[in-house]
């Protein structure tokens, strides 16, 4: 079954956020527009490629009025030690949630039960806590923040712009498509 257009399921973890560790929760998704992105572990070697990407383009994220929560079965104790060993961790400012009880895993339908490890899923979230997209990889193949950026504008626009629809390759300021009886096989 698709999780698209579910609501987030309830959850309660902590996270570590620039130097402090916070608990978090479902509520605190309300509102806002939410990325939620699962890697399998701390100390490995794409995960920390991936984090970085999206710690680069942080500030781009937070314009869009998105908070980014990287999660992973590893506790957030494990988080800071990570943190505080680690260049590319260290650019991190978003949340860094800590899973070891594997809920918010099984909940967004990643957790390699065999493995106790997330596969690596991405989740846009909408501010009213339902999932809007979503995209599970492969372990060995790393995601672009850039790519993301993209189709959250994507997402956002539609879900702000009823009636249009944004095609392949939309970039923010491009056409959009309204559909219709009249676009039926002219596209």
């Amino acid at each position: 079954m698709s999780l698209i257009n579910t609501q987030v399921k309830p959850f309660k973890a902590t996270a570590f956020k620039q130097g402090k560790f916070v608990d978090i929760s479902e509520a605190d998704l309300k509102g806002k527009w939410s990325v939620f992105f699962f890697y399998p572990a701390d100390f490995t070697f794409v995960c920390p490629t991936e984090l970085e990407d999206l710690a680069d383009s942080y500030a781009e994220f937070q314009k869009l009025g998105v908070e980014i929560y990287g999660v992973s079965t590893d506790t957030h104790f494990c988080h800071k030690a990570w943190h505080d060993t680690s260049a590319a961790i260290k650019k991190i400012n978003y949340f860094l949630v800590g899973d070891p009880t594997h809920v918010i895993s099984r909940n967004f339908d990643v957790l390699i039960e065999e493995a106790g490890l997330a596969d690596r899923g991405t989740f846009v979230v909408d501010p009213d806590g339902k999932i809007a997209i979503l995209e599970i990889s492969a372990g060995g193949v790393g995601r672009d923040a850039k790519e993301l950026l993209r189709k959250i504008k994507a997402v956002q626009y539609v879900a702000s712009h009823p009636g249009e629809v944004c095609p392949a390759k939309w970039k923010e300021g491009e056409k959009t498509l309204a559909p219709s009886l009249d676009l039926v096989g002219k596209i």
